[in-house]
C-alpha cells in the first residue's frame, strides 16, 4: 500500500513536498521505507531540513494528544529549482518499544502512531499531520494476548500511560498497557489483569498487575508479577497452558502470604527465591522451564508492604491484653 500527502505550500510559487511510505503496515524493530518527493515551484528554493517524526497519540475523549519520540533526518541543504523533481529515499527504523496499533487481526482503540514530516524552509518550520502507521505485535507479543484470549481473558482496552517500570529495558516515558477482564475461573478473586509487554532486541519483558478482590479471610490489592522471554521462544510454547500456570502461581503465592484459601486449585508453591536484575523472571526452554522461571521471579503485591504493621499491631494488642488480664 502507498498513501501520499500534501505536507507544506510555502508560497513559493507552489512548491510542494509529498511523503511516500511505501508499507503502512509494520512491527517493532522493522525499518519503514519510502520517499519523500519534492516538486519545485516557479523559483527556487532552498530547504534546510527534511526530518521524519514518529509520534504517538493516545486517545481522551474525541481529542488525541500526540506525543513525539523518534525522528530521522532525511535531508538537509537542499537547492530545489523551479519546476525541479527530487525524491529522497529514507528507511526509518521502528523503534522496538513501539506501541501497537493491531493486534487479533484488527485495530486496537484508543492508540494511534503516526509518521510526521517537518520541514525547514527559509527558517520557518512546517509540520504536516499524521499519516497513520499501523503497527502489529511481534510474535512473542501476539503469543500473550492471544494464549490470555483462549484462558477466556477478555481485552477491555489499551491504552498508553506514563511512567517507567522496573526491571525492564525501557527508551521511553511511556509504555503500552493492556487491560483484561478475568476468566469465569479467576472472576471470583481478580478484578482485572493489566500487562505490558516491553520488547528490546533480545526478546520481550511482561509486568503484570492483578487486581485482586477481597473477601471474607483476606485482602485485597494489587499483585504484581512479570516475566521475560526470547523471541525465540515464541512458537516452541504452549502459551495458554503456560500462562494459565504461572497465573495460578502468582495468585497461590498471594494466597499463601495473606493466609487466604486456595480455591481448590492445587498447592504448587514454592519458596520464595532472591533475583537480581529487577523483577522479572526468565522465561525459555521447555514448558517446565518456563514455569519454574515464572514462578520464581514472582514478586509480592505492594500491599504486602504493610502486612508487617498490621502484623506488629495484632501482637502489641494481644500483649496489651495479656498484661491487663494479669493485672
Amino acid at each position: 500500500m502507498v498513501f501520499k500527502r500534501l505536507l507544506a505550500a510555502f508560497g513559493i510559487g507552489g512548491l510542494s513536498i509529498d511523503t511516500v511510505v511505501e508499507n503502512p503496515h509494520t512491527r517493532p524493530g522493522s525499518a519503514l521505507e519510502g520517499r519523500v518527493e519534492l516538486s519545485g515551484g516557479d523559483g527556487d528554493a532552498e530547504i534546510a531540513e527534511i526530518v521524519l517524526a514518529l509520534v504517538v497519540s493516545a486517545q481522551d475523549g474525541d481529542e488525541h494528544e500526540g506525543v513525539e519520540f523518534a525522528r530521522v533526518p532525511v535531508a538537509s541543504g537542499v537547492r530545489l529549482a523551479a519546476g525541479e523533481t527530487l525524491s529522497v529515499p529514507f528507511a526509518f527504523g521502528i523503534p522496538w518499544q513501539t506501541p501497537l496499533t493491531e493486534a487479533g487481526g484488527g485495530p486496537l482503540p484508543g492508540v494511534l502512531v503516526g509518521l510526521r514530516t517537518e520541514v525547514v524552509v527559509d527558517g520557518a518550520s512546517d509540520k504536516g499531520d499524521l499519516d497513520r502507521l499501523h503497527v502489529h505485535p511481534l510474535p512473542v507479543q501476539e503469543r500473550v494476548l492471544e494464549g490470555l484470549a483462549q484462558l477466556g481473558f477478555g481485552l477491555g482496552s489499551t491504552g498508553v500511560e506514563g511512567g517507567y517500570l522496573a526491571g525492564t529495558a525501557q527508551e521511553y516515558p511511556f509504555f503500552q498497557e493492556f487491560e483484561f477482564h478475568p476468566s469465569e475461573r479467576y472472576a471470583h478473586e481478580i478484578g482485572e489483569v493489566e500487562i505490558a509487554l516491553v520488547p528490546d532486541p533480545e526478546g520481550v519483558s511482561a509486568v503484570v498487575e492483578f487486581d485482586r478482590r477481597g473477601g471474607m479471610f483476606s485482602e485485597g490489592g494489587e499483585v504484581h508479577s512479570g516475566f521475560r522471554v526470547g523471541h525465540d521462544d515464541a512458537d516452541r510454547l504452549d502459551w495458554a497452558g503456560t500462562l494459565d500456570s504461572w497465573i495460578e502461581e502468582s495468585l497461590g503465592r498471594h494466597r499463601e502470604l495473606f493466609g487466604g484459601q486456595h480455591h481448590g486449585y492445587g498447592e504448587r508453591y514454592h519458596e520464595e527465591e532472591e533475583r537480581g536484575g529487577g523483577m522479572l523472571g526468565v522465561v525459555g526452554g521447555a514448558a517446565a522451564g518456563v514455569v519454574g522461571g515464572l514462578a520464581a521471579g514472582y514478586v509480592v503485591s505492594e500491599v504486602v508492604d504493610g502486612i508487617g504493621e498490621d502484623s506488629d499491631g495484632e501482637e502489641q494488642a494481644e500483649e496489651e491484653e495479656e498484661e491487663s488480664d494479669e493485672e
